[in-house]
This record gives C-alpha cells, sequence and structure tokens, in this order.
C-alpha cells in the first residue's frame, strides 16, 4: 500500500507516494526522473546504483524507500553541492573534482560504471584526501566495469586526489 515519503535528496526535500518496499533506485529514477544511479544488475552486486546516504554509500536497487527516514541521500547530480558543503565553498562548482578528473582521464567508456564508480570514489576522497593505489582499488572493490577502464578510473581518482589537496597535475 501507497504511502506518502519526504525525502532528501540533493539537498532538497521531495515528496513522494510510494510502497515502502519500493526500491531507492526507483524512487529516484522514475519518481524524481535523476539520471545518475542506473540499473545493473538489481542484486547490489555492480553498483551502478550506488547513491550516498549520510556520506556513505549505499545500492539503491536494494534499498527499500521505507529505510531511508530522514537521511540525506546524494546522487551523481548532487555530488558537486556535497563537495561544496564538505569544503565549505562558497560556491558550488560545476562538477565534483572527481567528476572533472573522470572527463580529464576520459576514465567512462559505455557509462555503466560511472555512477558508482563516481560516488564511490567521491566517498573515499571525503574520508582520504591522499589514498594509496592499493587504499583506492580496496574502497572501489565491487564495482564493476564493463568496458575494463580501472586504470583510467584508478587515474582519475589520483587526479581528482592531488586537485583537492593543492596539487597541480
Amino acid at each position: 500500500m501507497s504511502q506518502d515519503f519526504r525525502i532528501s535528496v540533493n539537498g532538497e526535500t521531495k515528496a513522494v507516494r510510494v510502497d515502502p518496499d519500493t526500491p531507492l533506485l526507483y524512487v529516484l529514477k522514475n519518481e524524481l526522473e535523476l539520471k545518475g544511479p542506473r540499473f545493473g544488475c538489481g542484486l547490489a552486486q555492480c553498483g551502478s546504483c550506488s547513491v550516498l546516504v549520510d556520506g556513505v554509500e549505499i545500492r539503491s536497487c536494494v534499498t527499500p524507500i521505507g529505510d531511508i527516514g530522514a537521511r540525506k541521500i546524494t546522487t551523481l547530480e548532487g555530488l558537486a553541492g556535497l563537495y561544496a558543503e564538505q569544503k565549505k565553498l562558497p560556491t558550488k562548482p560545476a562538477l565534483h573534482p572527481l567528476q572533472q578528473a573522470f572527463i580529464d582521464e576520459q576514465s567512462m567508456h559505455c557509462g555503466y560504471c560511472y555512477n558508482g564508480m563516481t560516488v564511490k570514489g567521491a566517498e573515499l576522497l571525503s574520508q582520504n584526501t591522499k589514498p594509496s593505489d592499493a587504499q583506492i582499488r580496496a574502497h572501489m572493490d565491487g564495482h564493476l566495469c564493463r568496458c575494463g577502464t580501472y586504470p583510467r578510473v584508478m587515474k582519475a581518482i589520483k587526479l581528482a586526489a592531488n586537485r583537492m589537496s593543492g596539487g597541480k597535475l
């Protein structure tokens, strides 16, 4: 039976009426028409549906909307705003530094993994501004890329980390 929910998505409160067991992914895509989170496997194994909930990555394809409550959801579309909030910037940049690094390193190919890789990478960089290669690999484990662009994803994360910590690369 449908219920009314008020959820915080990318800094805005949204009202939706859905069954509490509806996966968060379906609410984000179908009700709120967000394009970032993607349906991949539907089993929380690929990461393409990843979003941040209170800054922690979850798989939205298996998370019921009824489990979200008052927590803050950040999708790919909201990463720049979250970054500005975390860094207390006076204005929101057009893109999160990792999104720009993905473009600069041409890390995307088909786009299947882009959402999950970027969300998970942004989570890492919010916790560790200078991750080692081993830390990046461990943190990104469980995110699948159909095209095998893992080396470019690694380069993008390192580039963003460098830029975020004041480096010039």
